[in-house]
């Protein structure tokens, strides 16, 4: 029976590249695997995956009966569904350590670097297994992705490290101008209905026993979103009636490095203590905030607890 590897719910580049290039290396180490994801490509990662001539991954969303490999995160909220129903053999991730739990050992690469693509090469390294040049620019793509071009935070010097030996051997020269192409295309939005771009890149969380949602879209200027941001505030409040105590939707502006977060709270006090700020209209803009795994969550977290 072949490893499922798969990522997070609403999977993003980083998920769907490391699903690719995960199956490959464990099919390498002589592990029958196939790369799957629980949705479709976002247009960057299409972008990526077209650049460097990789299939998109297979769709999947049900681990019953099925051994399985996460990638890019390890909260249950996030896995495929039942997935006691099935098997977690790997999990390769670089978020904090969710609440994913298993009765049998499994194989674990949980490191604190800004991107799964960084983790990725230094297993094909640790395993000494040539990495593809295909999946090399992948992987390149998504830590530039992930890292926001070194902007974000979360970024570390093993990622820029990784992203230098990634464009070697994919070919590439020049990394940021490849990097700035996929943040462009990343951050269009002509066209794009305001539930498609809330849900781009969303994620639940369990916070004090209440369920908490948090999205982000990410432009190159926070203007090209005047015109949708009503609809985006709109898209925010159904998703907080869908049974969600707080919903907040990060609008990230990639060169001032900041965001204008639209929040609907049954207490919006909490989104204040966690950033100091004050809700009004339903809005805050952060200045700095640009990654919502370091930035958001925990004081989010912390707010809650």
């Amino acid at each position: 029976m072949a490893i499922i590897v798969c990522g997070h719910k609403n999977p993003d580049c980083d998920s769907i590249t490391a699903a690719i290039a995960v199956a490959d290396l464990l099919s390498k180490r002589g592990m029958e695997a196939v790369a799957a994801a629980q949705g479709p490509c976002t247009p960057d990662a299409k972008f990526v995956l077209d650049k460097f001539g990789l299939a998109a991954p297979a769709i999947e969303t049900d681990a019953t009966g099925k051994d399985i490999a996460l990638v890019d995160t390890s909260d249950l909220s996030q896995t495929l569904d039942n997935l006691d129903k099935g098997k977690v053999l790997f999990v390769v991730d670089h978020h904090k350590l969710g609440d994913v739990t298993t009765p049998n050992p499994l194989e674990m690469w949980v490191w604190p670097v800004g991107c799964t693509g960084t983790i990725i090469k230094a297993m094909y390294e640790f395993y000494g297994i040539e990495i593809p040049k295909g999946i090399a620019g992948a992987l390149l793509c998504a830590i530039l992705n992930d890292t926001v071009l070194f902007k974000s935070p979360t970024c570390t010097d093993a990622d820029k490290k990784a992203v230098e030996g990634l464009a070697k051997i994919a070919g590439v020269a020049d990394f940021k101008a490849l990097g700035m192409e996929m943040l462009k295309i990343k951050g269009s939005v002509d066209g794009i209905p305001a539930k498609d771009l809330m849900y781009r890149d969303f994620k639940d969380f369990n916070m004090g026993g209440k369920k908490v949602g948090i999205g982000q879209v990410e432009v190159l200027d926070l203007t090209l979103l005047d015109k949708v941001k009503p609809a985006l505030l709109e898209e925010v409040k159904s998703s907080k009636a869908d049974g969600r105590h707080t919903v907040m939707l990060l609008l990230t502006d990639i060169m001032k490095e900041g965001s204008e977060i639209l929040v609907v709270s049954e207490d919006a006090s909490l989104v204040e203590k966690a950033f100091n700020g004050k809700v009004a209209n339903n809005s805050m803009w952060v200045d700095g905030c640009m990654s919502r795994k370091k930035q958001v969550v925990p004081p989010m977290e912390k707010a809650f607890a």
